[in-house]
């Protein structure tokens, strides 16, 4: 009798673990997901207007002169971008140069992307760039020393024959921050505008507008309304179409993680089937005494099946509730460190969703029916040769 008491704790313990690693690792991978979110929502506009066809296209039309002058719009940045190769100390590195117009620096959230220096592209009519975080660590690129600009590199739109070199236009440019975003943007510098047209050779045209609206601006509506009316010769992004790969891998991700945590949960709930299973055994000739003072086998199988439902009950709400007073206190103290003095944040982050507790809940109750109703189906298996026996 000690022996089924003690395995059906564990199998409780079983679902309890089980229960509170699952609310514990998605509001964690939550909390990773509005943080890295969060960061490219920083740097990246609400919309971004590219051209369809082509690298480059004119900003000053008429509609693109009138949306500047909407009352709904906070900043219209024009940015000009293309690969080149950067030097610095004689290390080359190939990555993006953009340029961006001072629109740009109205973002008051782009402090909370820089780790060195400042964001700063311009001062005492200098122009200044700030760096990713890659482009600084493969030239060990010092931002502090200011009398060792960078040379950029990018090939002149119209060929000649005196030299390798001469097909390149160069320009040097002070760093004056490090930026770190993701991947997809650390390999990027960005500069003005001025700079960058000077640096192309491309005196009118943009590669993308980027446009932010003041709060409370419907932007799917303010998509919706820009597409209809400049054409199909241009592509209107939200952030999620700018970022499609982060958004797919993101979701993928979830869907991964919550696959192996069910498999998880499968393993801790079927032990209640060998818990129950011993139990049963136990029971046999009590089971047969009571079908014969009349008790059907449907009262049987409900005896075992509300055991089950009752153990990993238990065990579910008490793992749930262990997980939600363990998120707070991580999200309140920073419980567990990211163990890194340049990370971005010092805790790992945590954000709690109502439908990860009912997604939790369900997913538990689903698989004890399961396990509950094979178990309470053996209650009944043989029960007339044991009856004989009796």
């Amino acid at each position: 009798m000690h022996a089924i008491n003690i395995i059906s704790g564990i199998s409780m313990l079983g679902v309890f673990i089980g229960s509170a690693a699952f609310i514990i690792i998605l509001s964690g991978f939550n909390g990773l997901e509005v943080t890295i979110l969060s960061l490219y929502s920083n740097f990246s506009p609400e919309i971004r207007i590219e051209p369809k066809l082509g690298k480059t296209f004119n900003p000053n039309t008429t509609y693109f002169n009138s949306l500047r002058r909407d009352p709904k719009v906070f900043s219209v940045t024009e940015t000009l971008q293309e690969k080149a190769l950067m030097r610095y100390d004689e290390k080359p590195f190939v990555g993006t140069i953009e340029g961006v117009s001072d629109d740009f620096l109205k973002n008051p959230l782009l402090d909370s992307i820089v780790q060195v220096g400042s964001f700063t592209l311009h001062s005492d009519s200098t122009d200044y760039a700030v760096i990713g975080s890659e482009v600084q660590n493969e030239l060990g690129i010092n931002v502090h020393d200011h009398l060792s600009p960078m040379e950029i590199y990018t090939p002149k739109r119209t060929a000649n024959s005196l030299g390798l070199l001469s097909e390149f236009n160069v320009r040097s440019i002070t760093p004056s921050g490090v930026f770190a975003v993701g991947e997809e943007y650390d390999k990027t510098v960005i500069a003005p505008l001025s700079f960058v047209r000077d640096l192309l050779d491309q005196p009118e045209n943009v590669s993308a507008l980027d446009i932010n609206y003041k709060n409370g601006t419907d932007i799917d509506a303010a998509q919706q309304s820009i597409q209809s009316r400049i054409g199909k010769d241009f592509n209107v992004k939200n952030r999620k179409q700018q970022n499609t790969s982060l958004y797919k891998t993101l979701n993928y991700e979830h869907v991964v993680i919550f696959m192996i945590l069910i498999f998880v949960l499968i393993i801790a709930i079927f032990n209640i089937i060998g818990s129950l299973t011993m139990l049963v055994i136990d029971k046999r000739k009590d089971i047969a005494i009571l079908t014969s003072l009349g008790a059907g086998k449907k009262l049987i199988k409900g005896i075992f099946f509300f055991e089950g439902m009752m153990i990993s009950a238990i065990g579910c709400v008490a793992g749930i509730v262990f997980g939600l007073v363990f998120c707070i206190l991580q999200q309140r103290y920073g419980l567990i460190k990211m163990g890194s003095g340049q990370a971005i944040i010092d805790a790992y982050p945590v954000a709690l969703k109502f439908s990860d507790f009912v997604l939790v809940f369900l997913t538990v109750n689903v698989i004890a029916v399961i396990a509950s109703g094979i178990s309470a189906r053996l209650s009944i298996k043989g029960l007339n040769d044991i009856k004989q026996d009796l």
